[in-house]
């Protein structure tokens, strides 16, 4: 089966869960956010399964929930930390293009400001600085198409989203 998915990736507040109902919405896909996924499955805020499990445990239970992701006709928002797993970034790759939402660090760090409370899978001492410039060479790894959006609205990201799937087609 052919899989004709988007996953969205990136730092939280680069607009992966706004982004990613826009696009569902301009294509006629249905729209899933594994944070909101991994809340229904455990029936825990993230904040609560890192509080209670430890960062390692919060990314134990994202890679489990993409992992039993079997969907088509879907725009997939991920989790920040999901591009931790090599076993759910290539699981993810195999349901459709991955799109790394890039946005600088400046402009994350105006949009985030519950760093603290948010339920960001990260070490204690880790700053935010620190988890961006950790986190954006996965990011770039793992995707097919990258799009500059600190810089763009909302609908230029969809836009140049779309633009370069079709080409990526043809």
């Amino acid at each position: 089966m052919i899989h004709d998915n988007i996953v969205l990736i990136g730092m939280p507040g680069a607009g992966k869960s706004t982004i990613g109902v826009m696009l569902a919405k301009r294509m006629a896909k249905d729209f899933i956010d594994t944070d909101v996924l991994i809340q229904v499955v455990t029936a825990h805020s993230l904040q609560h399964i890192l509080d209670e499990n430890g960062y390692l445990g919060l990314r134990d239970v994202e890679e489990k929930v993409i992992l039993s992701l079997d969907c088509d006709n879907h725009v997939i928002a991920t989790g920040g930390s999901a591009a931790y797993s090599d076993r759910a970034m290539h699981h993810l790759a195999s349901q459709g293009t991955t799109v790394f939402l890039d946005v600088s660090f400046d402009v994350i760090e105006t949009r985030v400001n519950d760093f603290g409370t948010r339920g960001i899978a990260r070490r204690e001492d880790q700053s935010f600085r620190d988890l961006f410039e950790e986190r954006r060479p996965l990011y770039e790894r793992y995707a097919e198409i990258a799009v500059e959006c600190g810089t763009k609205n909302q609908d230029e990201v969809c836009d140049e989203i779309l633009a370069r799937m079709d080409r990526q087609v043809s």
